[in-house]
């Protein structure tokens, strides 16, 4: 008989969260399940890592009988303290979320749900990150674990390609309703910014930032229009920021002095 995988399970919105624990339960259906995961919400903290100050790590019990630790750090500290500290073997595979909102677009780039995925991928180790399409701490993820078990067990079955990690975002609707699952590109989207300044009562600034996400993308092919008509969205990224394309023309510029 083949041995189980073992999967490392973290997020962002810390290891109370609900969508962490039905993640947790899905993968219980696939193999051996460690946790790893921040002891606090940690959304938006992109790929950031504790340089600065020490990092405290506890076993915790919070439901099941899997091994269960809660971090001090950011998720990218929980998957390198995980891979470094606590497996005795590297997991086959790393599953991060479920977040609690959307994590498509340019939201990749602020994420802590897929920030802990690429630093699995960095460690050469398939990583998915999982979000869900509604930001209410007491949403229903039902509907959200047979795109979770199915998406999991492919990865698995095929692997990725070395680096890729997969950003799969599912729509807050009925599962009746999903039309399916779609592998699509990032959409060309951003955010714009609005900020809210006020004096507090010692007369000192302050500001809260706000804002409204704006789609330019009108392509069909993109994460944003398969949510907006009813798929779960899945986007392969990688943690290559080189833009290839450039090099050609900027290896014409006059950069050398000679």
């Amino acid at each position: 008989m083949s041995k189980r995988p073992l999967i490392l399970v973290t997020n962002d919105d810390g290891i109370t969260a609900p969508g962490l624990r039905t993640l947790i339960a899905v993968m219980h259906k696939i193999g051996d399940v460690v946790v790893v995961a921040p002891d606090s919400p940690q959304s938006a903290m992109g790929h950031a890592i504790t340089i600065n100050s020490t990092l405290h790590m506890e076993k915790v019990t919070i439901d099941g009988n899997q091994p269960e630790y809660s971090c001090s750090g950011t998720p990218a500290d929980c998957v390198k303290l995980a891979v470094n500290e606590i497996l005795d073997r590297r997991p086959d595979i790393c599953v991060s979320g479920i977040n609690h909102g959307s994590n498509s677009s340019i939201n990749v780039i602020y994420s802590g749900t897929m920030s802990a995925a690429l630093e699995a991928g960095i460690e050469s180790i398939p990583a998915i990150g999982f979000s869900l399409l509604d930001y209410n701490w007491n949403a229903d993820f039902e509907h959200c674990k047979s795109f979770v078990e199915t998406i999991t067990r492919q990865v698995l079955k095929n692997g990725l390609p070395e680096g890729v990690v997969l950003n799969v975002n599912i729509p807050n609707l009925e599962n009746d309703e999903i039309k399916g699952i779609k592998v699509c590109r990032q959409a060309r989207a951003n955010w714009k910014e609005e900020f809210d300044k006020r004096t507090n009562p010692m007369g000192r600034e302050y500001y809260w930032l706000s804002g409204k996400f704006v789609n330019m993308d009108k392509g069909e092919d993109t994460d944003e229009w398969a949510l907006e008509h009813g798929y779960v969205s899945v986007v392969p990224v990688h943690f290559d920021l080189t833009a290839h394309h450039t090099i050609q023309k900027l290896n014409t510029w006059e950069l050398n002095n000679e």
